[in-house]
Order: structure tokens, then sequence, then C-alpha cells
């Protein structure tokens, strides 16, 4: 699969993301490492990688405005998307 084709439509990205968290929890990774991994990978896309979509955009503007801890919660928050299962989104 490559990356970049994956990256630029936000479903297939989160399903992309999902994968890759759900593959964690089978090795037995914790919750917490799997955020701050996150936590880091973000840092990472965020100084190093044009978003390739609106969504990535706004990401990548909160990520630079928030400190710290924001950032941690977003890496939590975006651990939290992804690892929801199609059909388990509230509707709003």
């Amino acid at each position: 699969m490559d990356i970049r084709q994956v990256s630029t439509d936000w479903e297939n990205w989160k399903r992309f993301l999902g994968q890759a968290v759900e593959f964690a929890e089978e090795l037995g990774v914790s919750r917490d490492r799997i955020v701050s991994l996150a936590h880091q990978a973000g840092q990472v896309l965020a100084d190093n990688v044009a978003p390739a979509n609106p969504e990535q955009k706004v990401l990548k503007e909160l990520w630079t405005v928030a400190d710290q801890q924001e950032k941690q919660a977003l890496a939590n928050l975006m651990t939290k998307l992804v690892s929801q299962r199609p059909g388990n989104y509230a509707a709003f």
C-alpha cells in the first residue's frame, strides 16, 4: 500500500492509522504507550509532512498552536477516533 495514496483521503488515512493501532494492541502495547507514540508521530508529521487533505491541515494547525498537554490530548483523541470500528461513529 502506497502511504502517499492512503494519506490523501481522510477515511483511508483513518483506516490506515486504525490498523496500526490495532496491530500495536495485538502485540500487547499498552494504550498509554500507543498514545505516546501517536504524540511523537504527530510531532514528526507536523514538522516534516505537508497535509494531504483539509482534515490533516486542521490537525496540523491545531498541533501548531497547542501546548504539550493539548498535543497529548490531540494524540489521545486521534488514537481514540481511529480505533472506532465502522458503524460505531456517533451521529451528531
